[in-house]
């Protein structure tokens, strides 16, 4: 059976690792939307974080033998206590100025983290085993899926929701969206607002190893890793709507299937393709998708 030519499990596989990559763009992006949403931040340094997230699963499981299970929420946590010592350290400096201050110091806070580890790893990449319990592949049929591909696009889903769920639906996140909005007020009520901020940062960078650790089994964990995404991510945010966070899981995930899709009708525009739409997108609608327009 074929698809416009194509056979149908050249089709499903395309669309499958499309599927793979949008899990990574959206768990990307939706910690830049939330950093962004919340504290006005550009954050730059998202993909060097990306980056230190897999490098420390990798290096707990060289040294210590620590396994995949355990890095999951370990690495994660450390990159996001790493998070909170950048935010109190030099972000919190920055508050109420152009957005532009936090871009450039956090461009060059990537550029530090991604020096440190060239010249600690060299450039080339260190191979993650994957998981045995996640190893091999399910014959659906029609397809041979394999189990960890799956497993990464479903701890995606999860992960984004629930954080979607956390900052839009409970009290937690309304005093999050209020305390950026009048920071004053909130205090007035007896709440932290810069312990919130500082935990926000912290938070959202913890998302961004965590995509790493997940990313890990899948691809060469590398120093420059976070600087080959990070651009697309952004396009990613810019298309959703910046600071839109359901905005920016669905268009992750939309625009992985895109481009996993392109590779197989066109493969010389796969890598063009999201800027395609972006540019699209910010011509038609430049709030973007799920943004709200000024």
């Amino acid at each position: 059976m074929e698809i416009f030519g194509i056979p149908l499990q050249a089709f499903l596989g395309q669309l499958m690792l499309g599927l793979v990559n949008g899990a990574f763009y959206a768990m990307l992006s939706l910690g830049l939307a939330v950093i962004f949403g919340l504290l006005d931040i550009v954050n730059f340094a998202h993909g060097a974080l990306y980056m230190v997230g897999a490098f420390f699963a990798w290096i707990m499981l060289d040294r210590w033998g620590v396994n995949y299970w355990a890095a999951l929420v370990v690495a994660p946590l450390l990159v996001g206590m790493l998070g909170v010592v950048i935010e109190r350290l030099f972000l919190k400096r920055l508050y109420g100025l152009d957005p532009l201050y936090g871009l450039l110091l956090t461009f060059g806070l990537s550029l530090v983290l991604e020096g440190i580890f060239r010249d600690q790893y060299g450039v080339s990449g260190q191979s993650y085993p994957v998981p045995e319990l996640l190893s091999g592949a399910t014959n659906l049929g029609f397809m041979v899926l394999p189990n960890y591909r799956a497993w990464v696009i479903f701890a995606s889903l999860v992960v984004c929701l629930g954080t979607w769920f956390l900052i839009e639906r409970t009290r937690l996140g309304a005093y999050l969206r209020a305390g950026t909005e009048n920071s004053k007020l909130v205090q007035a009520f007896g709440v932290n607002v810069p312990l919130m901020v500082m935990l926000t940062y912290g938070g959202g960078a913890a998302l961004a190893a965590l995509a790493g650790v997940l990313a890990a089994p899948v691809i060469q964990v590398a120093p420059l890793m976070g600087s080959n995404i990070i651009i697309v991510v952004f396009a990613v945010v810019v298309i959703g709507g910046m600071g839109s966070i359901l905005g920016s899981v669905i268009t992750g995930l939309g625009l992985g299937v895109i481009e996993g899709l392109t590779r197989v009708f066109y493969p010389e525009a796969s890598n063009v393709v999201v800027f395609v739409i972006m540019a699209i997108v910010l011509v038609l609608r430049p709030a973007g998708l799920f943004g709200k327009e000024a």
